[in-house]
């Protein structure tokens, strides 16, 4: 259902607004080259600075510009579970076709709230859900425990996006999951590690700006081509590099696009745009690579 690439995509802005114009440019330019789906309102999207009104109009947008040509995975997560529950009905209503569930952050449910949390997300809405775990933000992970146990009550919770930056975590997975169960890496750096041990492909930031190279690295690695698609990971290593270093995401890639000319480099508060001195570097690197 999800084996493939997946761009979380950004939210262009502009004087403060949702830059519509820009975000069907986007999304037009994912689709022509190649991605199974996009993301919107993920941490990419700067989910967290949108008020309910935008979430609701950028899930909206995103799926009448995407036209059916592919998946449509809305981020809907909090750390409250009703309002993830109201997200989620909200953007199954604007024409999601799928969900991206993160972990509850700041207030650490344990396992078994975590549970009930997922569970009552996945019992509000008939999409399939992709559960979304990321440490180094929310301060707990999802258990493989509390994994095995929602997919045995949950029918439509049938993927995970791993973005604990360890591979081990995908062979615990696979160990104790159903073999339909799909894992997606959430770190474009470790896509191929990860799928050379199970992972079917990547919720990517990268695949913003070149959306034809992540996916064609993913299908060649999903038809076992691991050397075709270890030149493709080398090649753009750099740029990849680059985006975990210079600064936080979605700072980065809001830069790269701006440069490239997709959108506004503007953000909301309290992220800040990248220094001048990392714009440059940025930009030589993309020079280097073509981008540019």
């Amino acid at each position: 259902m999800f084996a493939g690439t997946h761009t979380a995509i950004v939210t262009p802005f502009r004087n403060g607004q949702i830059d519509e114009e820009a975000l069907k440019k986007l999304v037009d330019f994912q689709f022509d080259n190649g991605v199974t789906g996009v993301v919107p309102c993920g941490t990419t999207g700067e989910s967290p600075t949108l008020d309910y009104d935008e979430h609701e109009l950028v899930v909206k947008l995103t799926a009448e510009f995407a036209k059916g040509r592919g998946v449509v995975m809305a981020g809907t997560g909090s750390n409250s579970t009703r309002e993830a529950v109201e997200m989620t009905q909200e953007a199954e209503a604007a024409g999601a076709t799928a969900i991206l569930q993160v972990a509850p952050y700041y207030n650490k449910p344990t396992p078994e709230g975590l549970f009930q949390h997922f569970k009552a997300v996945a019992e509000s809405t008939k999409l399939p859900i992709m559960l979304y775990s990321i440490p180094g933000r929310c301060g707990i992970d999802i258990g493989v425990d509390v994994v095995a146990r929602l997919v045995e009550a949950c029918p439509n919770i049938c993927a995970m996006k791993e973005a604990g930056g360890n591979p081990e975590r995908v062979s615990q997975l696979k160990a104790a999951l159903p073999a339909s169960f799909e894992i997606l890496s959430g770190d474009d750096s470790l896509t191929l590690p990860f799928m050379s041990i199970g992972a079917v492909g990547v919720v990517s930031v990268a695949s913003n700006l070149i959306p034809k190279q992540i996916s064609d690295m993913v299908k060649l690695a999903l038809a076992g081509d691991y050397a075709g698609a270890g030149k493709l990971h080398h090649q753009y290593y750099p740029l990849l590099a680059a985006f975990l270093k210079l600064s936080t995401n979605p700072i980065p890639i809001k830069a790269a696009m701006s440069l490239a000319g997709h959108c506004t480099n503007e953000l909301r508060l309290p992220m800040v745009s990248l220094e001048d001195a990392k714009v440059a570097e940025l930009k030589a690197t993309m020079q280097k690579l073509g981008l540019l």
